[in-house]
């Protein structure tokens, strides 16, 4: 069994630096690295909550979702109902369309995702499913689909309504899955500003309500919300230098408290944290020797990407440890096992994974096997 240590930090002086403690003046929020998927910061996440206009994200999944399956297009265009219209006149976020226009899908989204119009919301699920009601129906089927067990969808704009719930936590794996699944359409929610060239009437122009937008931190998204009895509300993303981090919080007490703690919020993971690539799949990970086979070496790698996010303070604990029989014996099989990497803090185990082989390797013909053979025997040449 060879044992090779990929990556190591050793402390080398015994430190009692840690990070200060951290709190958030909200109700319930939850932070996560997206390339590890590590919780970085919770409070009271699983809280139930009424989640207002975040609702919103999943409107546009289930749209995304149409359009990837080619069951819907951008282009195509949906008549604004009565229905919808009134939302457009009740003091609600609106994107101001007319009964009987005809507005394409596209426009329908960036006025839901920009503008955060109900109108828009209702013209959306009404073209979709035929009423907002059966069009909620596939929200929640689709939250559940994505692992959102603590939620329930009752419309699409998330009008206050006992029935529309969810939880920080969920809202965290909805806006994960948003920018996983969708990267093409995510840059929706990066536009600062959206211009609808209304019937009747001259363009009008509406601000993105995320206010990170506007802040030179690195934010590409995501919603904001505000119910009277939920307060204000907000799922956010950042990007910098690689690194992407998500954060949703709710129960925040102004405008100035939801942009001010959600910036703090992700500031604290960006400044606090680091993240560590063991692997990505764009890469091999480490080339294996090989035994008798019609290649010297093997391209490795893993079913899926590995990162680990760890606090600064203490990322010199981190060990990497890749273990294995070698060299490989040919044949080698394509996603065969061929070793094991365990992950290490301090001297605990705190992850492992198999190792595959990338390539399929045939055995070498008899003759030189035998070759090979004596060699090894007499240089211990492999």
């Amino acid at each position: 069994m060879r044992k090779l240590i990929l990556i190591c930090y050793i402390l080398l002086i015994t430190t009692t630096s840690k990070t200060a403690e951290f709190n958030l003046d909200a109700k319930t929020a939850i932070l996560q690295d997206y390339l590890s998927g590590e919780i970085l910061y919770e409070k009271e996440a699983d809280m139930s909550i009424y989640p207002a206009s975040m609702t919103k994200i999943m409107t546009s999944i289930v749209a995304f979702d149409l359009i990837k399956k080619g069951q819907l297009s951008l282009d195509e265009k949906f008549l604004v109902s009565e229905n919808a219209w009134r939302l457009a006149n009740a003091g609600y976020s609106s994107m101001f369309i007319m009964v009987g226009d005809e507005v394409s899908v596209e426009n329908l989204l960036r006025g839901i995702i920009v503008a955060s119009g109900n109108d828009a919301c209702v013209t959306l699920a009404e073209g979709i499913a035929g009423s907002e009601e059966e069009f909620a129906v596939m929200m929640t089927s689709k939250a559940q689909e994505i692992g959102m067990y603590n939620t329930n969808f009752s419309n699409a704009s998330g009008i206050n309504d006992p029935d529309n719930y969810s939880t920080a936590r969920d809202i965290l794996i909805m806006s994960d899955y948003l920018i996983r699944n969708f990267p093409e359409f995510y840059k929706y929610f990066a536009e600062k500003e959206f211009t609808w060239d209304r019937t009747g009437g001259d363009p009008i122009t509406q601000g993105n309500r995320n206010p990170l937008l506007y802040r030179n931190i690195g934010a590409d998204g995501i919603k904001t919300g505000y119910l009277a009895v939920e307060k204000y509300s907000l799922a956010s993303s950042v990007v910098r230098k690689g690194r992407r981090l998500i954060a949703v919080g709710s129960g925040f007490n102004s405008k100035s408290s939801r942009s001010k703690q959600s910036a703090r919020l992700l500031t604290y993971g960006l400044t606090n944290f680091d993240t560590i690539e063991i692997y990505n799949e764009n890469n091999s990970f480490k080339d294996l020797d090989v035994w008798l086979g019609k290649k010297n070496t093997l391209k490795t790698h893993f079913k899926s990407n590995i990162y680990k996010t760890i606090q600064k303070a203490r990322l010199r604990n981190l060990k990497v440890l890749l273990e294995y029989e070698g060299p490989v014996k040919a044949p080698i099989k394509k996603n065969q096992v061929v070793g094991l990497v365990k992950i290490y803090y301090k001297d605990e185990l705190v992850e492992k994974h198999d190792l595959l082989a990338s390539e399929n390797i045939e055995e070498v013909n008899k003759f030189t096997k035998l070759i090979r053979s004596i060699n090894f025997l007499i240089w211990g040449d492999v």
